[in-house]
């Protein structure tokens, strides 16, 4: 019996070691972002139809809605007719915890908050949500990330934290 041993190429040994090591890198990225920075992942909250959001509900006069003192749910339609989102200002004091339900009428929409953690796609029949406590004043404008037709540039708006 002979022993052979297995020849790898010194170029692919250090490929390897930095493939492992970017992998490890990134697991602990993710886990610290997720755990420590208090990133959070969107997801669809509640399915609703596109044809009749805009009827009844909450999405038929979207807005802030105060739930407790310092506790707010703001619920944004976004829709390609014309390119909006409505409301396209809002005011919220200063260390408010605002949950924000956002959701799309027509087509895919995008919805970033500049200066947070809130950013996530709009798509027809499902709603979004995420929450975020303000903790300094200013103006955190919003945008639309996902080019939607010819009026895209026109999605934006701003809340105004005092």
């Amino acid at each position: 019996m002979s022993s052979e041993k297995m020849h790898i190429d010194p170029y692919e040994k250090k490929f390897m070691v930095i493939g492992i090591v970017v992998l490890v890198v990134f697991a602990i990225s993710i886990t610290v972002a997720g755990f420590m920075l208090g990133i959070q992942v969107p997801s669809p909250s509640q399915l609703i139809d596109p044809n009749t959001v805009a009827d009844s509900g909450p999405y038929a006069d979207p807005g802030l809605k105060e739930l407790s003192p310092g506790n707010y749910e703001l619920y944004i339609l976004a829709t390609a007719s014309p390119w909006r989102f409505y409301p396209e200002e809002v005011s919220v004091p200063v260390g408010a915890t605002v949950t924000f339900h956002v959701t799309s009428a027509d087509v895919q929409h995008g919805f970033k908050l500049q200066d947070t953690n809130i950013n996530f796609m709009v798509l027809p029949g499902q709603q979004s949500t995420l929450t975020y406590t303000f903790e300094e004043t200013g103006e955190y404008p919003y945008v639309c990330t996902e080019y939607c037709g010819v009026g895209h540039q026109n999605m934006y708006g701003v809340i105004t934290v005092e």
